[in-house]
């Protein structure tokens, strides 16, 4: 959700120009700040920034995006398996068109998935189906020093220079073997039905696996066993690496129908799934993804309807139905990091965030934007002091 000032905006970022009447309220009705999400040395990935929110140590308990996704999907990993993040991308000749193939669907990924397992899983290489563009590749005995490329950050680039490369000596042989997938990956695609039937209908092939963040099983402790106040909890994403970071920090997941990870997803069923936990539960952990999927495609206007979107369809509905329950609750809303429209990629730079809960001592803060953050009562906050305070708050 988080952006850079636009010129044609006048200067403003799009939280600025976005209409957020409930987010202002809770900027002036709460406690404004910022926080860095990516420690330095870190790539500012949306499985670094989630970590650092909830207060993790990364340098303790980072593996990369495909641990948590193949929890999120099932996925028991053994030790000495690798997992990865492996997308189904769009190559047009020798670049990558685009790192979603033009966002396709499940349905459609399950067979192409499928089918690559049938061609080229074995005994070491296994090829799981995630959701829409973001799959799973997990390597038998694999070494994750690696230099992978995550495709979001390359749109319009050539793909060979971008290919895998280790790190040490001892991954040349991971290394040579993910570029083999990539290459015999591509042969098999090209000419497969269904991507025939998506060019005939104008659509963007999914010719090309891409896999990147490797890692093996993250040893995390539950926010439960931080946080004893945090008996139960439970996470809502459409997002499958946000769901394996709620399984490891012992979460649990909250299934809602039509959550697509898109402009489109159903705001309305996460609301009320996230107000229905919390009469049961103490915690839970709301992810909206459509502001960063806006942002990749670097479409202003839409980035723009999904920030007022998130305003009025779930912070609006939220706060309406909790601002006056007996038992105290505590509401925090911020970006994991940002992702300019104008790069079309992740950065690493602060975030805004604001705490809010009856009786709280408001700041001067009026307005909810990267902005006027600066001038909040938290000031820039780092590491677990976000997660703390919020866990804390009386």
């Amino acid at each position: 959700m988080a952006d850079w000032p636009v010129k044609s905006l006048g200067g403003n970022t799009l939280l600025q120009q976005a209409h957020t009447l409930y987010m202002d309220l809770l900027a002036k009705e709460g406690r404004n700040g910022r926080l860095i999400t990516v420690a330095e040395g870190f790539h500012p990935g949306s499985e670094v920034a989630n970590l650092s929110v909830l207060g993790y140590n990364l340098s303790q308990v980072y593996e990369g995006r495909g641990p948590l996704e193949a929890a999120n999907i099932g996925v028991d990993l053994q030790p000495g398996d690798m997992a990865m993040r492996c997308n189904l991308i769009c190559i047009d000749g020798n670049i990558i068109k685009n790192h979603s193939s033009g966002h396709i669907s499940t349905e459609e990924a399950d067979v192409l998935i499928k089918f690559l397992q049938d061609e080229l899983g074995n005994d070491k290489v296994h090829f799981y189906t995630g959701v829409q563009y973001r799959h799973l590749l997990v390597i038998k005995g694999g070494n994750k020093y690696l230099d992978c490329t995550p495709p979001h950050d390359v749109p319009l680039q050539p793909f060979r220079p971008l290919m895998v490369k280790p790190q040490k000596t001892e991954a040349k042989g991971t290394a040579d073997l993910l570029n083999d997938l990539i290459l015999k990956s591509q042969i098999l695609l090209r000419n497969h039905p269904l991507n025939l039937k998506r060019i005939s209908e104008g659509k963007d092939p999914a010719n090309s696996i891409w896999p990147w963040s490797p890692g093996y099983r993250p040893q995390m402790k539950t926010l439960s066993s931080v946080f004893p106040t945090v008996k139960g909890g439970s996470v809502i994403s459409a997002v499958d690496l946000i769901n394996g970071i709620g399984y490891y920090a012992g979460l649990s997941r909250i299934h809602v129908k039509g959550a697509t990870g898109l402009y489109n997803t159903n705001y309305e069923g996460k609301a009320e799934a996230a107000i229905a936990c919390l009469k049961k539960e103490d915690f839970v952990y709301l992810h909206i993804e459509a502001s960063d999927e806006a942002g990749h495609e670097g479409d202003i206007p839409l980035k723009i309807q999904t920030i007022e979107n998130l305003d009025s369809r779930i912070v609006k509905p939220i706060y309406e139905a909790v601002k006056n329950w007996n038992e105290p609750v505590a509401i925090a809303v911020l970006p994991d990091h940002p992702t300019p429209c104008e790069l079309r990629t992740h950065t690493a730079e602060p975030v805004p965030f604001v705490i809010w809960y009856k009786g709280i001592e408001p700041d001067e803060v009026k307005t909810f934007n990267e902005v006027d953050a600066c001038n909040g009562m938290y000031g820039l906050m780092k590491g677990d002091e976000f997660i703390n305070e919020f866990m804390n708050v009386k």
